[in-house]
């Protein structure tokens, strides 16, 4: 290349032993960088992944540059030393030789006499632009044939600025190479001025640059696609907690049943979320006075997340409560809500238990698909209650569901619970265990709630890794 204009003092050589580690440096984070893209499996459905994955392609092409950058200020050092380098310089470029072509073939450069008309170009350009050396270099009116036509504009205006008004060349254009294909060339130069000041020669650097720039559209495109579906993601778990919280019932603390008369039943409830947060999932309880002073209790889940889980458990439970207060007992009320799910569309699973809770006399009616069966509570002492026959709703065509009747006790103690409060043992039984446990502190609990608040102290662990939910009913002396 020819020398900067007015570059009469000569450079100053680097110091060798600050370029060798500079070199190694960037030879270990090529390294590092290749080994971070090898062991990233990256799915056709992961925009993120996908935008990690160009973020590494737009790094080493960086730092592809770099290293030749590199090697070019280890070529001016003094012979003696440079060649400890020489080996190490020699296997970076064959890394990056194998993966996209050794980025020194990618510059070139170019001289145009304006004197002489003499052009000469590097063989570097010519494999740059696929130009065969023997048609010899181009002019600058030729060159312009070469490029796009939506881009010629941009080239003429570069070359007349610094061969009229001495301003220096920068810009980018898609030129076509002789074999057709397009590449993206980054060129850069200035005018040599004679001793008059007039422009004498215009010497360029032309680079080119379209894999960085594939690589850098990559990572935008990427970037767009991956912030769209975290928007989208965002937008649906906002929709599900809004409808969860419209559909769950809205009363907090303690509900007494009767509402209108002395006390039969204490009942409360929460819900606990994942640790995350982000997993909505159709979990519910629900309690419900029905016309006669029969009471309502129940709790379920329907399978999946988001607004499809939360829209479906507004609906069963609508369903649900509306045959409930129509007169329908639990077990053919479950083989309703099975026919629901089994003919909806889409089809959906869920499970649920479906208490009904007589004051007069202390008997509990209630039905399970396949669900946990409620925990109960009596001297101290805390037991699953014994299951009766019922299949997951929506799993099969005209289920029917076994109904069992308790008689309970005043200061008996029931807790309902989704099985995402409890660990499933090896038979894929709900580990009751560590409630049954809770025993003793239900016993000196004041009301439902409290008996709640120990569930919840010792259930929501910060490493859950779905919700659930949870009702506790006090019977009343």
């Amino acid at each position: 290349m020819p020398p900067h204009v007015f570059a009469d003092l000569p450079a100053q050589p680097p110091e060798h032993e600050t370029v060798d580690a500079l070199i190694s440096q960037t030879r270990q984070l090529r390294g590092g960088i290749d080994a971070v893209r090898r062991d990233a499996a990256v799915a056709e459905d992961d925009p993120q992944g996908r935008w990690q994955r160009a973020l590494c392609d737009l790094a080493v092409h960086h730092l592809e540059d770099l290293g030749a950058h590199l090697g070019q200020l280890k070529e001016g050092l003094p012979q003696e030393g440079a060649d400890a380098v020489d080996s190490e310089l020699a296997e970076y470029e064959a890394d990056g030789a194998a993966a996209t072509g050794s980025l020194l073939s990618r510059v070139g450069s170019a001289e145009w006499n304006l004197l002489t008309d003499e052009v000469s170009w590097s063989d570097e350009l010519y494999q740059i632009l696929g130009r065969d050396p023997a048609g010899g270099p181009m002019s600058l009116d030729e060159l312009p044939s070469m490029v796009f036509a939506e881009d010629q504009s941009l080239l003429t205006a570069l070359v007349t600025d610094c061969l009229v008004d001495g301003r220096p060349i920068d810009g980018e254009f898609r030129m076509v190479r002789a074999d057709g294909r397009v590449r993206t060339v980054h060129m850069m130069g200035e005018p040599v001025l004679d001793a008059d000041g007039c422009t004498a020669s215009m010497w360029a650097v032309l680079r080119d640059v379209s894999e960085l720039r594939r690589s850098q559209r990559a990572v935008r495109e990427t970037r767009d696609s991956l912030r769209r579906r975290q928007h989208i993601e965002e937008t649906e778990r906002r929709l599900a907690v809004e409808m969860q919280e419209a559909v769950l019932p809205p009363w907090r603390g303690s509900l007494q049943f009767p509402l209108d008369g002395p006390a039969a039943l204490d009942v409360a409830a929460h819900y606990l979320p994942s640790a995350s947060g982000a997993l909505i999932g159709g979990n519910w309880h629900d309690a419900l006075q029905l016309p006669g002073g029969d009471s309502l209790l129940s709790v379920g889940d329907l399978t999946g997340h988001g607004v499809a889980a939360t829209s479906g458990m507004a609906t069963v439970l609508g369903a649900l409560r509306g045959m409930a207060v129509a007169g329908i007992h639990p077990g053919q009320l479950m083989e309703h809500l099975n026919q629901l799910l089994d003919t909806s569309s889409p089809p959906a699973l869920g499970s649920a238990v479906c208490c009904r809770y007589d004051p007069v006399a202390r008997t509990l009616s209630w039905a399970q698909a396949g669900h946990p069966a409620p925990v109960l509570f009596r001297n101290g002492t805390g037991r699953a209650l014994a299951t009766p026959g019922g299949v997951l709703l929506g799993a099969t065509t005209g289920a029917t569901y076994e109904q069992a009747e308790l008689a309970l006790l005043p200061g008996d103690l029931l807790v309902l619970h989704t099985d995402g409060l409890t660990h499933r043992d090896v038979a894929g039984e709900c580990d009751t265990s560590r409630l049954t446990a809770l025993a003793p502190r239900f016993a000196k609990a004041r009301d439902a709630q409290e008996c709640v608040r120990v569930v919840v102290e010792e259930f929501g662990e910060n490493d859950r890794e779905v919700d659930a939910c949870v009702m506790v009913a006090r019977i009343s002396s």
